[in-house]
């Protein structure tokens, strides 16, 4: 069986949700090819901010995204996710039309460096008050990783938790029969119930 693209289906989904004027936020910007995506989205107007711990990953978003023609809408913060609202301008906070995770390690960087699942829960909870009435929050999670297990776990309890009427979730695996497979939560805001 083939195996399906999990970014190209997250893409997909901010597509429909995501326009030029847009925010974003890329919550871990690794080597920087989401936050080339949301950029291509929102520009030539629109703002993405772009959040990653190591200063390796900023240097290769920076150094990928420089040459663009719209890179004047990039910010890019070296801090954890978990701290992106204590690091966002609050004249953006509940403005936010998309923000994407992809978790786990740097790709060709120190694999012992990951994201963990205390601070991708506060993330995610800190993405929700970010998050603009009909706004979109994906999370790629790859369970095949040290760690990667609980973190993937974790996230799917953490989306069992929303409020239905609030909150619309897709968990999309990328394989039906490896449980260590990537996988991919799409929470979408229904309304503005705050």
């Amino acid at each position: 069986m083939q195996r399906i693209s999990l970014v190209n289906i997250a893409h997909e989904f901010i597509k429909k949700r995501l326009h030029s004027g847009d925010i974003a936020i890329d919550a871990t910007v690794g080597n920087g090819h989401d936050t080339l995506f949301l950029v291509e989205q929102v520009s030539a107007s629109g703002l993405v901010f772009g959040f990653d711990i190591q200063q390796s990953a900023i240097n290769a978003t920076q150094q990928k995204l420089q040459s663009t023609e719209h890179y004047n809408c990039l910010t890019l913060i070296q801090a954890n996710h978990a701290d992106m609202a204590t690091k966002l301008p609050l004249k953006h906070h509940k403005h936010i039309n998309t923000i994407m995770f992809n978790l786990g390690y740097l790709p060709g960087g120190d694999k012992t460096v990951i994201t963990s699942t205390d601070s991708t829960l506060a993330a995610l909870s800190s993405a929700l008050k970010l998050l603009a009435p009909k706004g979109i929050i994906t999370v790629m999670a790859y369970p095949g990783h040290p760690g990667g297990d609980r973190e993937a776990s974790s996230v799917k309890n953490w989306c069992d938790q929303l409020v239905p009427h609030h909150y619309k979730v897709h968990l999309i695996n990328s394989s039906d029969t490896n449980l260590s497979a990537p996988r991919l939560f799409v929470i979408e805001k229904l309304t503005n119930f705050d």
